[in-house]
């Protein structure tokens, strides 16, 4: 009897061990300012900028080692190629624009949950072969003659912030080709297919040792507002939720300045 209750009171007092250690709230330095993962975690899928790609990619997997069974999945393109993906019924959780206008056109055509947040501020700059080759100084050195130019497409946000700044200084720019995205012209001018490309500040940064980066005052008349938000009817609205969250607390906030973002509200 007396082995009997010395087992009894070991199993009660491991039992109460287990609750009180299952209570305690996760010291995980990572989680930001995320809450706990979905219970057996899945995929977020996340629709986002192309020029978010290099800060997303480490906030993504900032995101998972914080939320065991997690995995995130990013599709980057321009904005406006993502909110007709949206439109037509692809399948996602978070969307990421790199300008309030398409932003505006997934609110508008119902595809989005709740009201977006802006969390960062990006503008233009031009990216040029290293050494700067074609010596390209200004905005109005794009007009030079014999000067190949790259621009992004007018309903793509970086294109839309080309144009603005066009209009403000009267320079008409004659681009050999227009891109569906800003990862595109800037390969045009890493490759040699283009000796100068209008891209923001980040994506030159992030491209440091394989282009140079010309600022030009001007710029400062396009910036293009960041907004982010849950897709409706999301697969994953909890973790939506969680990533948006994240992206808009402190660690994202440093993730994003890294390479050049400005802050959002």
């Amino acid at each position: 009897m007396k082995k009997l209750a010395l087992v009894a009171a070991a199993a009660t007092a491991l039992f109460a061990s287990a609750c009180s250690s299952g209570d305690q709230p996760s010291s995980n330095p990572g989680a930001g300012s995320a809450s706990a993962p979905a219970p057996g975690g899945g995929t977020l899928t996340v629709f986002a900028a192309a020029s978010l790609t290099e800060s997303f990619n480490v906030l993504g997997k900032q995101f998972e080692a914080a939320h065991p069974g997690v995995k995130v999945v990013f599709d980057y393109e321009g904005s406006s190629a993502l909110v007709q993906k949206l439109d037509n019924g692809a399948k996602a959780d978070v969307f990421a624009s790199a300008d309030q206008k398409n932003m505006d056109k997934a609110v508008q055509d119902g595809v989005i949950d709740g009201q977006p947040t802006v969390f960062a501020t990006n503008k233009l700059a031009i990216a040029v072969a290293k050494g700067n080759p074609k010596g390209i100084k200004t905005f109005a050195d794009l007009t030079k003659p014999g000067l190949n130019v790259v621009v992004c497409a007018q309903q793509v946000p970086c294109g839309s912030a080309t144009q603005k700044v066009e209009q403000s200084t009267k320079t008409a720019l004659k681009p050999v080709s227009e891109e569906t995205n800003v990862k595109q012209v800037l390969a045009k001018v890493q490759s040699g297919d283009a000796d100068a490309g209008l891209v923001y500040v980040t994506d030159a940064t992030s491209a440091a040792g394989k282009v140079d980066k010309v600022d030009f005052p001007e710029s400062s008349g396009a910036v293009n507002q960041y907004p982010i938000a849950a897709v409706k009817n999301a697969p994953q609205a909890a973790l939506a939720k969680q990533f948006t969250d994240f992206v808009l607390g402190e660690q994202g906030k440093a993730e994003l300045a890294k390479i050049g973002f400005g802050p959002g509200k």
